[in-house]
C-alpha cells in the first residue's frame, strides 16, 4: 500500500494518475478484504467523516512532513501552474450517430430491454455508413507505455520479473515458471476427456489436410525451380486463462504446431490461485506433444517466450489470442530486432457478422449474436436483416432478450449488445457488400440459398453456412480453427492453419545448357541495374564453358 500509495504521490501526467490510483485502489480493497471490512463498511466511515464540521487541513501530517524532508525524492516535479483550460474549437465534428461513440449508447440496465441499435441501410449517410464500420478506438500508445516497462523487466532479470509481476496482477506466487515435459496430467472426467479427443481429432484431420506437396516446375531447359515447406523449429502459443477454462485454445494453437512437426512447442498459460495449470489444458499439452508450459500469462509470459529466461525457452513465433495488453506485448516484440520473433497477427476484440433474411429461425440468429456478445463488454456483434419485414425483425429482438435473460453472463450481454447493431438492408447481396467491407472475424449466412453466398465472401476470418452450422462448432471441434483475425484484419490476415507453423524454401538448379539459355537475360538485367558483381557471376561461367 506505501508503495502504491507513493507511485501516485509521485505521478504527474493524467494518465499516470489514473492508472497508479487503480492499483492503489485495488490493494486497498486487498486489505479490506483480509480485515473482514466490506464496501459497505467504508460507505458508512464516509458518511461518518462527511458529517464532521471541523477538520483538519489537508497538509500532511508531521511524520510525512519529517521522512519527505530526510528523503527528498529528485525525480519529483514541480507542481504545474494552474492555467485556465484553452477554449473548445469553434466548431466541432459531430460524431455520427452510428458510432460506437456516440453519448447516447450505454449499457440495458436490469429490467430493460436487451437490444441492438437499429438502421435502415437507406437512410444512413455516407459518414454514419462509415461509421458503422468502424471498430472502437484503442489508445494504442498508452497501452504500449504501459506494456513496454513490462517487457524490459523480464529482458532484463527473466525469472524474477516473471515471478514478480505474476505476483503483481494474478495474486499468485509461482514455485515455478516452467514445466517440463512429461507432464502430471491429473484425471478428467470422462465426458471431459472424450469431448477433447474428439476434438483433437477433427481439427488433426482437417488441419493434416493443409501440408501443402513441394513444388517443382522447369521453367525452361535446363533450370528447374523448385519449393518445399519446413517447419518452424520453436513456437510459443499462448492461452488465455487462470480463471478461465480454456482448452479449446490449447487445441486450436497446439494440433496444427504439431501437424507441422514444430520440434519445440512451447504453451503459456495464466496459473490458477494456487499457481497450477487448469487441468483441461495440461491434458491438451499433452495430447499434442507441448514440450514446456510457462505458468503465467499477459505481457510477461509474452516477453519470457519472445526473449527467454533462465527457464523459459525462446521461441521464433508466437501465436494466440490475448487481451490488448497482450497483443501490445506481441507487437513490440515482433518490431524489437533483437527478439527475432514472429508472431501471427494483430487481435481486438471478438466478433461476429450474421446475415439473416425471411427464412431464418429468429430463436437460432438470436442464439448466434449472443454466443459472441457473452464474450465480453467489447464485444462486436452485427445483424444483417436482408429483407425481413418489422414483425420478423421483432422476433429476433424477442429472443435476444429472452435467451439473454437466462444467460449467467447477462450482466456482461447488457454491455455488448447495446453497443452492436442491426442494419436493415434490401437483399442478401446487400448484406454480403457491407460484410465484405465490414470484414468480419466470423460470418454467420442464416439465408436461404447459404452455400451459393461463400462465393461472394471476399473478407471473412471464418464462415458458418446455413442454419445448422452455429459458431460454437468451430469454436470447438468441427475441424476449422477458431484463433482468427479481428479488427476488420481479415481484409489481409488469415486465421491460424497449419501454414502459420512452417516456413516456404525455393531452391534451384540450373545445367550448363541451363545457365547458357538463360545467361543473356540475367546479365542484360543486371547491367541495367548498374550491379557488375552480379553480371560477372554469370559471365565468369559462361567463359567456363566455353
Amino acid at each position: 500500500l506505501l508503495e502504491e500509495a507513493t507511485e501516485l504521490a509521485d505521478a504527474r501526467e493524467p494518465a499516470d494518475v489514473a492508472f497508479e490510483a487503480a492499483d492503489l485502489l485495488y490493494f486497498a480493497m486487498v486489505k479490506c478484504a483480509a480485515h473482514g471490512v466490506s464496501l459497505a463498511d467504508v460507505e458508512r466511515s464516509l458518511d461518518r467523516k462527511h458529517l464532521n464540521v471541523v477538520r483538519r487541513p489537508g497538509n500532511a501530517k508531521p511524520e510525512f512532513v519529517a521522512g519527505a524532508e530526510a528523503e527528498p525524492r529528485a525525480e519529483a516535479a514541480p507542481e504545474p501552474e494552474l492555467q485556465t483550460a484553452p477554449e473548445p474549437p469553434a466548431e466541432e465534428t459531430p460524431v455520427p450517430r452510428t458510432s460506437i461513440l456516440s453519448p447516447g449508447i450505454r449499457a440495458a440496465l436490469p429490467g430493460e430491454q436487451i437490444r441492438m441499435r437499429v438502421y435502415a441501410s437507406d437512410a444512413l449517410t455516407a459518414a454514419e455508413r462509415d461509421a458503422l464500420l468502424q471498430r472502437p478506438i484503442i489508445d494504442s500508445a498508452e497501452i504500449m507505455r504501459r506494456v513496454r516497462p513490462i517487457v524490459d523487466a523480464v529482458r532484463a532479470t527473466g525469472d524474477a520479473a516473471v515471478r514478480e509481476l505474476t505476483r503483481k496482477f494474478d495474486g499468485v506466487s509461482l514455485d515455478a515458471v516452467v514445466l517440463r515435459a512429461p507432464f502430471d496430467v491429473p484425471a478428467l472426467p470422462e465426458r471431459v476427456r472424450a469431448a477433447i479427443d474428439q476434438a483433437y481429432a477433427n481439427v488433426h484431420a482437417f488441419h493434416s489436410a493443409q501440408l501443402a506437396a513441394d513444388t517443382r516446375v522447369e521453367t525452361m531447359p535446363g533450370v528447374v525451380c523448385s519449393r518445399f515447406s519446413r517447419a518452424i523449429e520453436r513456437v510459443g502459443l499462448y492461452v488465455p486463462g487462470g480463471s478461465a477454462v480454456l482448452p479449446s485454445s490449447a487445441l486450436m494453437l497446439g494440433v496444427p504446431a504439431q501437424v507441422a512437426g514444430c520440434r519445440e512447442i512451447v504453451l503459456a498459460t495464466p496459473p490458477r490461485a494456487d499457481g497450477s495449470v487448469v487441468p483441461e489444458v495440461l491434458y491438451v499439452a499433452h495430447k499434442v506433444g507441448a514440450t514446456a508450459i510457462v505458468t503465467a500469462g499477459g505481457a510477461q509470459a509474452i516477453a519470457a517466450m519472445a526473449y527467454g529466461t533462465q527457464s523459459v525457452p525462446k521461441v521464433d513465433k508466437i501465436c494466440g489470442p490475448g487481451n490488448q495488453y497482450v497483443t501490445a506485448a506481441k507487437m513490440l516484440a515482433q518490431n524489437d530486432t533483437a527478439a527475432m520473433v514472429a508472431i501471427d497477427m494483430p487481435a481486438g476484440p471478438s466478433e461476429v457478422l450474421v446475415v439473416a433474411d425471411a427464412s431464418s429461425n429468429a430463436a437460432f440468429v438470436a442464439s448466434d449474436l449472443l454466443s459472441q456478445a457473452e464474450h465480453g463488454p467489447d464485444s462486436q456483434v452485427v445483424l444483417l436483416a436482408a429483407g425481413l419485414s418489422d414483425a420478423q425483425l421483432a422476433a429476433i429482438e424477442a429472443e435476444v432478450h429472452a435467451q439473454a435473460s437466462r444467460l449467467p453472463r447477462v450482466d456482461v450481454v447488457r454491455q455488448s449488445i447495446p453497443k452492436s447493431f442491426c442494419l436493415r438492408v434490401p437483399s442478401v447481396a446487400a448484406a454480403m457488400a457491407f460484410s465484405n467491407a465490414y470484414a468480419p472475424e466470423h460470418l454467420i449466412l442464416h439465408n436461404a440459398r447459404a452455400a451459393a453466398c461463400v462465393a461472394d465472401v471476399v473478407n471473412a476470418g471464418s464462415v458458418f453456412v446455413g442454419p445448422y452450422s452455429p459458431e460454437s462448432c468451430g469454436d470447438y471441434a468441427s475441424g476449422t480453427n477458431h484463433t482468427l483475425p479481428t479488427y476488420g484484419f481479415s481484409r489481409m490476415y488469415s486465421g491460424v492453419n497449419t501454414a502459420t507453423f512452417v516456413k516456404h524454401i525455393t531452391a534451384q538448379e540450373l545445367t550448363p545448357q541451363g545457365l547458357a539459355n538463360i545467361a543473356d537475360t540475367v546479365m542484360t538485367l543486371a547491367e541495367v541495374e548498374e550491379l557488375e558483381a552480379h553480371r560477372n557471376a554469370v559471365a565468369i561461367r559462361l567463359r567456363d564453358l566455353q
